[in-house]
């Protein structure tokens, strides 16, 4: 009973909540870059929300099921398949023994979420699988022990969650920071090119990072700081004046100029930007940051 990698895509994992308590050993976090797509996964097969998934860019990886599964896909649309044909996002999908799941081409979004109903029978690393094996490789096994869940949400439940997913993700509302420890040191025009001028994610952008292209911007004192704990979302300075939108394989500290944070609830419309799709930062607070995560993750109680 498993999941056979049959071909491998250019950067595919296995990734869960991430391994968080860690970094004062150097030990990256890892985890979902898109946790909100990941947990929706989890969430209609009525997993919990941190049990382990794929994680998909295109060309994704193929799949062969050597057992019976329920599985659900979340986040990117990579029009997947069964045996060539096409499969609804967002739902409980059965697949049996023999079946092939492929992804034809990308329509939205950037990263996609495969996951299964059943139990992954591989031993943990620090109480995470997140890049358990590293990318996915062509032969590798899975062995998933199907199970069956007890009742899920109702379809209108799931039809809601995934209504609010789309909210979340496809719509083009700046993405909201806090200011960081930097902040106060970019120069007046930097502040209002920040929060004034469009930004688009580069070809230079993976798991570490979102390299931006956009207006380069410049501080009014020495770019000279002393190393200090970054974590996903993270905007640091370049010296060159470019910035770079730290994400979940993120190094556990960083020198250069922390200007701020992009709040968890953005985080996953961030990562599923498409590389050269504008978009603009805007100013929050943090009670409004704590509400609307909290909002969030009250509605995956059944």
């Amino acid at each position: 009973m498993s999941i056979e990698i049959i071909k491998a895509g250019i950067a595919d994992s296995l990734q869960d909540k991430g391994r968080y308590g860690f970094q004062h050993l150097g030990i990256q976090p890892h985890g979902a870059l898109d946790f909100f797509s990941a947990q929706l996964s989890n969430y209609i097969l009525n997993n919990k929300l941190d049990q382990p998934v794929f994680e998909l860019h295109f060309p994704a990886s193929s799949f062969l099921f050597n057992a019976a599964y329920k599985i659900c896909i979340t986040g990117a649309n990579f029009v997947p398949t069964i045996n060539k044909a096409v499969i609804t996002l967002n739902e409980p999908i059965q697949v049996h023994p023999n079946d092939v799941l492929t992804f034809v081409k990308p329509l939205t979004g950037k990263v996609a979420y495969l996951a299964i109903e059943g139990h992954l029978e591989k031993e943990a690393w620090l109480d995470s699988y997140s890049h358990l094996d590293g990318r996915l490789q062509k032969g590798a096994i899975y062995p998933f022990k199907p199970i069956t869940n007890e009742q899920g949400p109702a379809k209108a439940a799931i039809h809601a969650r995934s209504q609010e997913w789309a909210q979340l993700i496809h719509n083009e509302s700046s993405i909201r920071i806090l200011p960081g420890p930097a902040w106060e040191h970019l120069t007046d025009a930097a502040l209002n090119q920040l929060l004034s001028k469009p930004f688009q994610s580069s070809l230079q952008s993976n798991r570490m990072g979102y390299l931006l292209k956009g207006p380069l911007l410049d501080l009014n004192r020495p770019n000279q700081y002393l190393s200090a704990g970054v974590t996903r979302g993270t905007l640091q300075l370049l010296p060159n004046g470019s910035v770079m939108v730290l994400m979940a394989d993120h190094q556990t500290i960083g020198g250069y100029a922390n200007l701020g944070q992009i709040i968890l609830v953005d985080l996953p419309r961030f990562a599923q930007l498409k590389n050269d799709t504008a978009f603009h930062f805007s100013l929050t607070n943090v009670n409004t940051a704590h509400q609307l995560y909290q909002q969030i993750q009250k509605g995956f109680i059944h």
